[in-house]
C-alpha cells in the first residue's frame, strides 16, 4: 500500500549517495508516490535537486550516518555509492532497518577484497588471478607472483579512480601511488589482478524481485582509465556466452541476497566468461536503458526493492549512450550544444546538474536508439561531440 508522500501513510526511501544514478532512482520512486530523502557529502548533488528533502553529511562517519537514519526512519535505505560506513548499515539492519538489497551485499561490494574472495574462494566462479598488498614492498612481491602486465586498483574506489595497468617493474611505484591516492577512505590496501586478454567486457543487469531473477539484454561498454565512455545494448553474444553469464550472475547475486538490481561486470574471453565485479545498485553503463527498455534499470531497481512484480523486461530498441565529461575544475560552467545534439532524430540528452566540474567528471550523457547498435554508437558519439562544457 502506498500513501501520499509527506502524509502519515507514506513509504519513504533514503538514498545514500545522490549522483546522476541516484537522481533517476528518486524520479522513479516518486512516480510511485514514494517520499524521497537524498543524502551525500556535498551540497546540491543531482538527486538532492529532485528529492523531497536532502542532507549533507560525511557518510563514512558512523555517528552522522546513524543520526540521520534514526531521525528520518525511512522504510528503505538505498546505498548509491561505495563510500559509506557499511558496518553501521549492518548494525542498523540488525535493529530492523531495511537496507537495499542487504547490508551484507553493500559491505562486501564496498571493497574489492570482500567481493573477490566471495566470488573466487567461496563460490568458485572464474576470475582473474589476484593478490593483495598493504605496502609498496608487498606490491612488488605480488606483481612478481601475478606477472606483467597486471591491473592494480585500490580495494575501495569508484568510477575507475586509482586504477592502472602496470606493464613494467619500473612503473610499480607509480601504480602504487595512483592506487593509494585514488582510493576512498583511509585504506592503502590494493588488489593486483592478472591482466585478462578479453574479447569484450559487458554489464549484465540482474534483477532479484518477487518475480524471481531476471536479466536485461547484455550491455557492452568501453572504458578509459577505468571509467565508462560509451555503452550499448544489446551486446552481441553467443547462446553459450549468455547462458554462462546468466549462471555466474545468478550465483553471485543469490549469494548477496535481497531484492534490487545488480550490475554484474563480466569479461568475455576465448576461454569462457570471467567474473569481474558486481554493484548492488544501478550501473553507470546501464544509463542506456533509459532509452532502450520498457523499464529502465532505475525503474527495475525501485520496483524490485519495493516488493513489486516484474513480469518481464523487454528491449524496445537497440541503442547506445555516450558520456560528456569536464576537463577542468570550475564552479561556474555551462553545458553548450544541446540544441545541436538534439537535431538528430531518436536522440536524448540527460544533463546531470552537478554543482561544479572536476577533471574527468561526467556531466551529461547522450542516448540514441535505432535499428542497429553500430548506428546508435556512431550517432551517440556524433551528438556527444556537439556538446561542450564551457567555463
Amino acid at each position: 500500500m502506498f500513501g501520499a508522500p509527506l502524509g502519515e501513510n507514506k513509504k519513504k526511501i533514503m538514498l545514500l549517495g545522490s549522483g546522476e544514478l541516484g537522481k533517476e532512482v528518486v524520479i522513479e520512486a516518486q512516480r510511485l508516490g514514494v517520499e524521497t530523502v537524498a543524502v551525500d557529502r556535498y551540497k546540491e548533488a543531482p538527486a538532492m535537486q529532485v528529492a523531497h528533502r536532502s542532507y549533507v553529511i560525511d557518510m563514512l562517519n558512523s555517528e552522522q550516518l546513524r543520526h540521520i537514519i534514526e531521525e528520518e526512519n525511512p522504510n528503505y535505505i538505498v546505498p548509491e555509492i561505495e563510500a559509506i560506513a557499511t558496518h553501521t548499515l549492518v548494525e542498523l539492519e540488525k535493529e530492523g532497518f531495511n537496507i537495499v538489497p542487504k547490508a551484507r551485499a553493500t559491505q562486501l561490494t564496498m571493497d574489492r577484497e570482500g567481493i573477490r574472495r566471495l566470488a573466487s574462494e567461496e563460490l568458485g566462479l572464474p576470475t582473474a588471478k589476484y593478490a593483495f598488498a598493504n605496502t609498496l614492498a608487498e606490491l612488488e612481491e605480488a606483481v612478481k607472483e601475478i606477472g606483467l602486465p597486471c591491473v592494480i586498483k585500490p580495494i575501495m574506489s569508484s568510477s575507475g579512480k586509482g586504477q592502472s595497468v602496470c606493464r613494467s617493474i619500473e612503473s610499480i611505484e607509480k601504480s602504487w601511488n595512483e592506487a593509494v591516492e585514488g582510493g576512498r577512505g583511509k585504506h592503502s590496501r590494493v588488489i593486483v589482478e592478472e591482466f585478462i586478454h578479453f574479447e569484450s567486457e559487458i554489464t549484465l543487469l540482474t534483477v532479484r524481485s518477487m518475480s524471481g531473477t531476471s536479466y536485461c539484454a547484455p550491455i557492452g561498454h568501453v572504458q578509459q582509465d577505468g571509467d565508462y565512455i560509451e555503452s550499448w545494448q544489446p551486446h552481441a553474444m553467443t547462446k553459450e556466452q549468455i547462458v554462462e553469464s546468466e549462471k555466474i550472475a545468478k550465483e553471485i547475486t543469490d549469494a548477496l541476497g535481497g531484492f534490487g538490481l545488480f550490475g554484474v561486470e563480466l569479461f568475455l574471453t576465448p576461454n569462457g566468461v570471467y567474473f569481474s565485479e558486481v554493484s548492488p545498485r544501478p550501473h553507470d553503463t546501464g544509463m542506456v536503458t533509459l532509452a532502450t527498455q520498457q523499464l529502465s534499470e532505475f525503474a527495475l531497481h525501485v520496483r524490485a526493492f519495493l516488493g513489486l512484480p516484474i513480469p518481464e523486461i523487454r528491449l524496445l530498441s537497440p541503442g547506445a549512450s555516450h558520456t560528456i565529461k569536464a576537463w577542468e575544475e570550475h564552479k561556474g560552467y555551462k553545458i553548450a550544444g544541446v540544441k545541436d545534439a538534439l537535431m538528430e532524430p531518436d536522440t536524448q540528452v540527460r544533463v546531470f546538474g552537478k554543482p561544479e566540474t572536476k577533471v574527468g567528471r561526467r556531466m551529461a550523457v547522450v542516448l540514441h536508439t535505432s535499428d542497429s547498435v553500430d548506428i546508435s554508437r556512431e550517432k551517440a558519439k556524433e551528438a556527444a561531440e556537439k556538446i561542450t562544457v564551457t567555463y
